[in-house]
């Protein structure tokens, strides 16, 4: 799927629908939101900006993820690390603007899933800029998204 988005697609939009690269941007909720990470990191510059809502942020260390991992990619521990957000920032991947994170703090994967503080303290580390807000009362709902989007949206466009 990021092969499809970072280049089928990407190249689809820029050459049928006068799209400009410097205007695309990438968001996504929960595994969307984990992808968006992992290509925004990976291609800095191909992506104007990105945000996510509730991103899997540490998949290596989550138990979904060292599940899909196990399942997807087999044993090599390496191979996990090209897609996790954390594990591509520590290796020195990040992105020269700043990169939006909604969290719900009522969200039931938020504790043993997401693993967002150590998105937050592998950006301090490594110097990625981070607005990271912890959105009081929300869920994994539609309704967080709906009510946030139009700040995303804004974000990009700025």
């Amino acid at each position: 799927m990021c092969d499809y988005v970072s280049k089928e697609f990407y190249d689809l939009l820029l050459a049928n629908f006068q799209f400009r690269h410097d205007r695309m941007a990438l968001s996504g909720h929960s595994m969307g939101g984990h992808r968006a990470l992992i290509m925004g990191l990976r291609e800095p510059t191909k992506f104007k900006s990105v945000s996510a809502f509730s991103p899997i942020v540490n998949p290596t260390r989550c138990p979904w993820g060292r599940n899909a991992f196990q399942d997807y990619l087999g044993d090599d521990l390496s191979k996990w690390k090209e897609w996790d957000a954390c594990e591509l920032l520590e290796a020195g991947k990040k992105r020269s603007d700043t990169i939006l994170i909604d969290q719900s703090t009522k969200d039931e994967f938020l504790e043993n899933q997401f693993l967002t503080k150590n998105f937050i303290d592998a950006s301090e580390v490594k110097g990625q800029l981070l607005y990271c807000r912890f959105q009081e009362g929300y869920d994994h709902s539609y309704y967080f998204i709906s009510t946030f989007i139009k700040q995303h949206i804004d974000f990009h466009f700025t």
